[in-house]
């Protein structure tokens, strides 16, 4: 028989561990996403569009912004959780060696990979303690396109 108050202490932090990895659906970067981003941003460099020019260019075509699939990154993440884990979360606490690694082409499909690398108690009356992940976005290939460090706030 099981203490249910010991249960009821139980909690989405406690229940991760160090060597945890997840591995998110994909997504596919589309022009139109591109577009919007380069809108909302006010982002409008020619290496995402202008295809004349991008066509000399080492890329040979357009590329889509590196904040655009980081966004899109942190979406498929969201869209990983269970909704548990969601209600759980009080905060992305912020984000370490960001790198660039390599262009997403329109037509890629990303995902993400994920590895909890530290959990840290907090005494902040916000959350039960911080959770430090090693991510990398990866295109449909393999290759990364994206790494970093990424930290949440958890109940």
């Amino acid at each position: 028989m099981t203490d249910e108050s010991d249960e009821s202490d139980a909690s989405v932090y406690d229940d991760i561990e160090v060597g945890d990895t997840t591995v998110t659906g994909g997504r596919t970067i589309t022009e139109a996403d591109v577009v919007n981003f380069a809108g909302v941003s006010g982002d409008f460099n020619h290496i995402h569009l202008d295809d004349e020019r991008m066509e000399e260019s080492m890329f040979g075509e357009r590329i889509a912004h590196g904040m655009l699939v980081l966004s899109a990154a942190t979406g498929l993440l969201w869209q990983s959780r269970t909704q548990e884990e969601r209600d759980a979360v009080v905060a992305f606490y912020g984000m370490d060696e960001v790198r660039f690694r390599a262009p997403v082409f329109f037509g890629d499909r990303i995902h993400v990979e994920l590895e909890v690398v530290e959990k840290r108690e907090t005494d902040s009356p916000m959350g039960k303690g911080t959770v430090k992940y090693d991510a990398e976005v990866k295109k449909q290939d393999g290759s990364t396109v994206i790494s970093c460090s990424m930290l949440s706030l958890l109940e």
